[in-house]
């Protein structure tokens, strides 16, 4: 919170704390960004801040150098990192002991140490400008406007850049219909996975009865592999809170709910801190700005339950129900929370509304495609050279995303598999990189925008064993209210278990798209119905991959261990013993300095005797 309160009446008032901000700021020659984003904080980011404050204090930086801890900056493959700007320089991979000459050479001397900064391995160079680097280069941040920018714990800092302006425009100057519209014209749509129009559900709400109305914020995010929804949240609190009372003002909610997972403590926190900063400035609670606006939010604590990413089941568990989906209709924006008149959209919709509010549906729809508009968040992870959470115009190709901004497959490796949607997304192959990233081309190929994880998978992925994960991880996530979802995915779980354990048949092939589209078609919610994605589209870009598990009993990227065998080569056994030793289960035996050999029956296929080789003479076939 900030060190003291000032109460906001006014847009008076806010333009004054703009100017007193951007007044105070502009007399330091750097500001230090130290990203404080999750991925960062596991990296010890920590210690490189104390490290950096240490020196501050030590060379008598107070009034030279600002030094702030920000959310995400997005490279998250490269942390703990740190910015110096006005340069624009990134820093990456910091220690205590590499900001202790950054202080040095970089704040006091002026020279940059462009060893510590982003190397470039396509170039062997190193790029030390944020501006420059592929990565970010080519992102367009409006969700992510903020993120590794300002000070998430500055609710001044929020207002310098505009906010809290939005929620002013929309009491004194458009109204409660002009955001409406103003959404609509945008083309925003809802980024949570379905895609619905944003101003078509706020009208739905602002139509609906008179009477108790609910703005909600969905940040269940339970999807392996995204992190989406967490970095907004850590890095830009201020704007969801800010685009939550654009919302109720529009509908005629004067409560808001965020229900957050409890595994992301420190979003938590943070959001936990910003609301009680904009109350304690009058920018939540009663008369906002002077108006006769009344608003104020909640934060609930998932349990983690992926089902409740899904907005019925997400209501339920706010009123402390069992998190499982109501039938519709109703609609939430008919019968919602507590029975009354609600609206749900996800962190990164409402990321978008407070610019698009500030600089109008036209600029906004000036990005992206005919009828994907905007921009889109991903979380980038998995064998990807650069993970980390990127912006992206919609319509850009795939291929850019994993091989411009991700920097291509880590280690050498060659591009097998994209999966774009999470779990209820679907797997794509090579050939399809170059379609354009939108909700229609997505949806054709089978898989779906979803809320954005992409995870990008290397040659040495199995298909069919990626397609058994993600179905363990739903049958385990099904609420089990309707049988198609509970049973169906039990079942397709078992005949995939029975496929990598080499005991598959090709009639279980066609028993499984038959579940697969049965699930589909029957499931009651809209998790449920896009559960077997995975399944279908694998089995239909990587057909070769399910075929070669049944008909010969062999998995070609040598994951599935039932189908495995260890061979021990004569030509290069040195017979050292290593791996006889080593063995837990005594599968080898040899005498020393002669060629060892494997039983294959008593052989557990754990690998020990592949690392311990000194030779190369074991492989796995």
């Amino acid at each position: 919170m900030a060190k003291y309160a000032r109460k906001v009446k006014s847009v008076d008032d806010l333009i004054e704390i703009r100017d007193e901000f951007l007044e105070e700021t502009a007399k330091y020659r750097h500001t230090v960004m130290v990203c404080g984003g999750t991925g960062c904080v596991s990296s010890h980011c920590a210690d490189v801040m104390n490290a950096l404050k240490k020196q501050y204090t030590l060379r008598g930086l107070r009034d030279e150098v600002r030094i702030v801890e920000t959310g995400c900056i997005g490279l998250c493959a490269l942390g703990p990192a740190i910015v110096v700007e006005p340069e624009g320089v990134f820093y990456c991979n910091m220690t205590p002991e590499k900001v202790t000459q950054i202080v040095d050479k970089h704040l006091i001397g002026g020279n940059l140490i462009e060893q510590y900064t982003f190397f470039d391995e396509k170039t062997n160079s190193y790029i030390p400008h944020m501006k420059d680097i592929p990565f970010f280069r080519d992102q367009i941040k409006i969700a992510l406007r903020n993120c590794g920018v300002i000070d998430y714990d500055s609710i001044e800092e929020y207002i310098s850049r505009d906010g809290y302006f939005a929620i002013a425009k929309a009491l004194f100057d458009i109204g409660r219909q002009g955001v409406y519209e103003e959404l609509k014209a945008s083309g925003l749509r809802g980024r949570g996975g379905a895609g619905f129009p944003t101003g078509v559900k706020w009208e739905s709400g602002y139509n609906a009865r008179d009477g108790q109305k609910y703005m909600v914020c969905n940040a269940d995010e339970g999807d392996p592999g995204a992190f989406m929804d967490r970095s907004v949240l850590e890095g830009d609190p201020h704007s969801i809170i800010e685009a939550m009372m654009l919302g109720g003002y529009t509908i005629g909610a004067n409560r808001g709910y965020v229900y957050v997972r409890a595994e992301y403590p420190i979003a938590v926190e943070r959001l936990s801190e910003a609301i009680e900063t904009a109350r304690a400035f009058g920018l939540l609670g009663e008369h906002i700005l002077g108006s006769d606006f009344d608003f104020d939010i909640e934060i609930r604590i998932g349990a983690g339950a992926f089902v409740c990413g899904e907005e019925t089941a997400l209501l339920n568990s706010i009123e402390g129900k069992r998190g499982e989906p109501r039938q519709k209709p109703p609609f939430p924006f008919q019968k919602g929370l507590f029975g009354c008149p609600t609206i749900i959209n996800n962190v990164e919709t409402l990321a978008n509304i407070p610019a698009i509010i500030m600089k109008g549906s036209a600029w906004y729809a000036s990005f992206g495609s005919d009828k994907s508009k905007g921009t889109k968040v991903f979380a980038l992870a998995g064998d990807i050279r650069y993970s980390g959470i990127v912006e992206i115009q919609m319509g850009t190709p795939m291929r850019e995303i994993v091989y411009t901004i991700g920097g291509g497959i880590k280690d050498g490796k060659q591009f097998k598999a994209i999966q774009s949607g999470g779990p209820s997304g679907g797997c794509l192959k090579e050939e399809h990189l170059d379609v354009p990233v939108t909700y229609e081309d997505l949806s054709a190929m089978g898989a779906i925008m979803g809320s954005g994880g992409l995870i990008v998978m290397d040659e040495n992925t199995c298909m069919v064993d990626t397609a058994r994960y993600f179905m363990d991880f739903v049958k385990d996530e099904s609420c089990g209210h309707c049988v198609p979802c509970r049973i169906g995915t039990k079942r397709m779980l078992e005949i995939l278990q029975k496929i990598v354990a080499g005991k598959g048949e090709m009639e279980d092939l066609e028993m499984l798209e038959i579940l697969a589209n049965t699930i589909k078609d029957t499931a009651m919610c809209g998790l449920g119905q896009t559960a077997p994605n995975p399944v279908l589209t694998t089995m239909k870009y990587f057909r070769d991959e399910y075929e070669a598990h049944v008909l010969h009993r062999t998995c070609p990227a040598h994951v599935c261990k039932d189908m495995l065998t260890y061979h021990i080569d004569p030509n290069k056994c040195r017979g050292c013993t290593l791996c006889a030793r080593n063995c837990p289960v005594d599968a080898i035996s040899g005498s020393v300095k002669q060629p060892h050999s494997i039983d294959v029956e008593k052989c557990i296929r754990c690998g020990t005797c592949i690392s311990n080789c000194k030779f190369g003479a074991i492989s796995v076939q």
